[in-house]
């Protein structure tokens, strides 16, 4: 799975790397989005390829948007003026499972989206852990990313919500990220991972007016996931006020010399 992630990436600077157009100011301003404990409900970034309004016949370009992590489906009702029913973040969907989930099915078709990410964290219970006074056992967390530093590219989903009592009330973006099997040494972290998008692979993945192949769905080759390393790190990532780069510092490997359990 995938429920917290870093991320540094300037949206103005990707823009520029990808030749796609910024869309994520808000009130004329640069939003910022450089977060090392993003998680689910916050506002994230995504690339969605798309075509300009009222000109369905033009080349979709590639747009750089702000989405709240946690896919709120076409059909969910308002709670009030256009304020979604809460219920669970959809901050992941499985892979194998989305085309024909109707919570994703839609959006597999003609809504898919990247989003760029530093890395991402999982915890791993402690070999030969024993339940503490309140019951729990310890979980270390530890964090995935490219050992070259360079930035990753998950699968994902979107969606548009509206209020519809309120035709004209601003539509809510948001996303989800697919997950599928993990391969390689990251199934010694967990035995689920998020989807890697190569990038040989946008076109096809990112198109708007057809549905991706079948086969960007499946569970990748480990060549894919190669450059990913995990490294442990600080408990201060268990707690999402805590924000900064010190969350990334490594620390000593509790699990070394040891079985590391899934969780």
């Amino acid at each position: 799975m995938c429920g917290r992630y870093a991320t540094t990436t300037d949206p103005g600077r990707l823009a520029v790397e990808l030749d796609a157009i910024d869309e994520t100011e808000t009130n004329g301003a640069p939003a910022a989005f450089t977060n090392y404990n993003v998680a689910p409900t916050t506002q994230v970034l995504t690339i969605v390829e798309r075509h300009q309004q009222g000109r369905e016949d033009d080349s979709p370009t590639l747009r750089i948007r702000r989405m709240r992590w946690g896919l709120i489906p076409v059909w969910t009702k308002a709670a009030e003026r256009g304020v979604p029913v809460k219920g669970k973040p959809l901050f992941n969907a499985r892979a194998d499972k989305a085309a024909t989930t109707p919570a994703f099915r839609d959006a597999v078709k003609y809504r898919r989206c990247l989003v760029p990410m530093d890395g991402w964290y999982e915890w791993v219970v402690a070999p030969n852990a024993e339940p503490g006074a309140k019951g729990k056992v310890a979980k270390h967390p530890y964090y995935m990313a490219n050992a070259d530093g360079s930035r990753l590219y998950m699968a994902g989903l979107w969606s548009v919500w509206r209020d519809r009592s309120q035709p004209e009330s601003e539509p809510l973006l948001s996303c989800t990220i697919l997950t599928t099997d993990a391969i390689g040494d990251l199934t010694r972290i967990h035995d689920r991972m998020p989807l890697p998008m190569p990038k040989e692979h946008w076109d096809a993945w990112l198109d708007p007016d057809h549905p991706a192949p079948a086969g960007l769905l499946d569970t990748p080759s480990e060549e894919v996931v190669a450059g990913i390393v995990p490294r442990p790190v600080p408990a201060l990532v268990n707690s999402v006020r805590n924000n900064g780069p010190e969350l990334l510092a490594r620390v000593q490997d509790q699990a070394e010399g040891g079985q590391i359990s899934l969780l």
